[in-house]
């Protein structure tokens, strides 16, 4: 195993020098509400090289999450909260605590049943209120379509779920007609609906649909970008007057980047 406990030193007291009254200015601005956006965003973008299986851009992407939750943590420590020792040694002992089977004596026969465990150990051991719903398990600061997918997952573990992906391709294209035929004040209600049974689809397709989406996102992007070079190339602009030549572009554009 080739680890350094001396890197997460080094880590620290880079960050500590940051935060000291000489350091950065911009870094001595930032507060744990302030960097909650690129906490997010990193974590996107990890994501992100993540599906292109690039190890140099995963390395430098997780760099920056350890990078924020060191700085977050730290910032916690200044106001005499907690040690950023005390995270570490926390999580430490939750994972040891929550697989007694890999750490104690007990036996699982899959991966179903060390959930069922984590949540007794949650309820039984740490002291966890039980929830009220299992819906209550799923964090309301997820973004929506994260939490739709947690959501459906949740409810199908008691049994309210679909019998087959037919009913769930029927569904989308029921939500997907009553889009069609809705008034405008009603449009913002059906087009929810609609969402949520194709994160329904996905789920039973066993597709993440935040990544599902972010891969898109990307291929959009580059495609986009080929139009716009192109289009430049020619000394016109991108306008709505050159759609017929933006479309052709794009067309190239799929056949470069399926």
């Amino acid at each position: 195993m080739d680890f350094d406990v001396y890197a997460f030193k080094g880590l620290y007291d880079i960050v500590a020098r940051l935060r000291a009254p000489d350091g950065c200015p911009w870094d001595r601005e930032q507060t744990p509400q302030t960097l909650r956006g690129a906490l997010i965003e990193e974590t996107y973008e990890c994501v992100e090289a993540i599906d292109e299986q690039d190890p140099a851009h995963i390395k430098e992407e997780l760099g920056d999450i350890f990078l924020l939750a060191t700085m977050i943590a730290y910032m916690q420590e200044e106001a005499g909260f907690f040690s950023v020792s005390q995270v570490l040694e926390g999580i430490g002992e939750k994972l040891v605590r929550r697989h007694p089977h890999v750490f104690g004596n007990q036996t699982v026969k899959d991966s179903a049943e060390v959930l069922e465990n984590w949540a007794k150990i949650k309820v039984e051991q740490e002291g966890r209120k039980p929830k009220d719903s299992i819906l209550d398990e799923v964090s309301q600061s997820l973004p929506p379509l994260d939490r739709a997918y947690k959501l459906q997952s949740k409810a199908a573990k008691t049994g309210f779920d679909w019998t087959s992906v037919d009913e769930v391709f029927d569904k989308v294209q029921e939500e997907l007609e009553e889009v069609r035929t809705a008034p405008q004040e009603a449009l913002e209600g059906e087009l929810g609906d609609l969402l949520f049974s194709v994160v329904n689809l996905c789920r039973f397709l066993h597709i993440e649909p935040s990544v599902a989406l972010q891969r898109t996102n990307a291929k959009f992007t580059s495609r986009f970008k080929y139009v716009e070079k192109n289009i430049h190339e020619t000394g016109l602009s991108t306008t709505s007057e050159k759609l017929a030549l933006m479309n052709r572009f794009w067309e190239e554009a799929k056949s470069i980047s399926p």
